[in-house]
């Protein structure tokens, strides 16, 4: 992924958290929030709780899958923060995948949808 398209910086994760809404489901929270740079930016969280380094490396693999998959059907201009669960690493990729298009349709991130 470039750098370009993705959230570093701890204050864009924190305005966020406190200013932007979210969907939660078992296996992860999404955060967005309009940007006016006319661009996706994605940023991914994983907990120390979560595991040990490879089992988190693992988490963010899969959630940057789920998104690069799914980005030609967001719409552009969101700054978007995907949260790993523990369920992110033992749900079946079709599932994974089924519950992020969820949780963008409830937040109206998909384009078409009003």
């Amino acid at each position: 992924m470039k750098p370009a398209v993705t959230l570093k910086q701890n204050y864009e994760f924190r305005r966020l958290y406190q200013r932007g809404a979210s969907a939660v489901s078992g296996s992860m929270v999404l955060y967005c929030r309009k940007n006016r740079l006319g661009r996706n930016r994605l940023g991914i969280t994983v907990s120390v709780k979560l595991g040990k380094a490879v089992v988190r490396n693992r988490a963010r693999r899969r959630l940057r899958e789920v998104y690069r998959l799914n980005s030609p059907q967001l719409r552009a201009g969101w700054d978007i923060v995907l949260v790993a669960r523990g369920r992110t690493l033992s749900q079946p990729w079709k599932e994974l995948n089924d519950t992020f298009l969820r949780l963008c349709r409830k937040l109206n991130l998909l384009e078409g949808k009003p």
